[in-house]
């Protein structure tokens, strides 16, 4: 079995990231030619699959160029200046430094919930962006282990795959949405055509519509998964090769588990982008299978074995 190293691991997320392109692109010509299809016959369907595929590769590179402004837009996360908070920005500076790679953006999300999380296309156009919470109720240490372990992520290549899920997992969950809705609308519009004999073609788009309504939240719920655990747990095991002290992460993650604010930002598309999943199981938000991060126990006891 080969080994994995980062070299390895950065361009395997390099080609998921593509592969993401991809089958979102595809699917949202799939949508359009079965709608096509089903509203005005074949020939049509094509026609609209292929002008639905031009829009998707302009989706596409909106996501991929503007994808970061986008999540933290949606995370109502601003950017700081290095007198507003020294601290935070000396400790991105040495983590930064230590990594090898360009000091971040720094963005802070006026919440009490204590989380953070790092998004951008790539090391060059990398942003960290953390809470008000974060930086009241974590120390130091539980500071840098924080900063390290989403370093981990820009290194890693990890923030261009989770951004450009982010983004993509929006735009699919309302394009299936405004399937279901102009099937509603068209279903209703030609109510006349179905009593002289359409009442097939009333059918299908009913099918249509339910078939989509279902599949929406579990696709988005699949895409989401598709960031594996695993990044997690080597984000924690490269945070704390950064800062050589696992006593400072392992103490951050089980300050920001058990913190019970909610962090009302923060949604189903933008979930795995943070440090610890930042929607409580008391929520009624909450109950999806789809969890992209592991357990913080098994976490922290993984950080823990680490000797240094």
């Amino acid at each position: 079995m080969a080994i994995e190293t980062f070299h390895t691991l950065i361009a395997r997320n390099k080609r998921n990231s593509l592969l993401l392109i991809f089958l979102f692109m595809l699917f949202f010509a799939g949508m359009a030619l079965l709608i096509g299809s089903a509203w005005a016959g074949p020939r049509l369907g094509v026609a609209v699959a292929i002008a639905a595929g031009v829009v998707a590769f302009f989706l596409t590179l909106a996501s991929y160029y503007g994808g970061a402004s986008t999540v933290l837009s949606m995370s109502h996360a601003r950017p700081i200046a290095h007198d507003e908070d020294p601290m935070l920005y000396n400790i991105v500076e040495e983590v930064a430094i230590a990594a090898g790679l360009p000091t971040p953006k720094v963005y802070l999300i006026d919440d009490t919930a204590p989380n953070a999380f790092a998004t951008g296309r790539d090391p060059k156009h990398a942003i960290i962006a953390v809470t008000t919470g974060l930086r009241q109720k974590l120390n130091r240490d539980e500071l840098q282990g924080v900063i390290a372990h989403e370093m981990s992520h820009v290194r890693n290549y990890d923030i261009r795959y989770a951004m450009l899920m982010a983004v993509m997992v929006g735009v699919l969950v309302m394009l299936c949405d405004m399937f279901l809705r102009s099937l509603w609308w068209g279903g209703r519009g030609r109510r006349r055509e179905t009593r002289q004999g359409g009442g097939g073609l009333q059918i299908i788009l009913l099918v249509l519509g339910a078939v989509l309504a279902i599949i929406a939240p579990i696709l988005a719920g699949i895409i989401q998964m598709a960031m594996s655990r695993q990044r997690e747990y080597l984000a924690d095991a490269s945070g704390v090769a950064l800062t050589r002290n696992p006593r400072g992460l392992a103490s951050a993650l089980a300050k920001i588990s058990d913190d019970p604010e909610v962090l009302e930002v923060a949604n189903r598309a933008t979930a795995h982008l943070y440090i610890v999943h930042p929607i409580k199981k008391f929520e009624d938000r909450s109950g999806s299978i789809f969890d992209s991060h592991p357990p913080i126990k098994d976490r922290i006891q993984r950080i823990l074995s680490i000797a240094y």
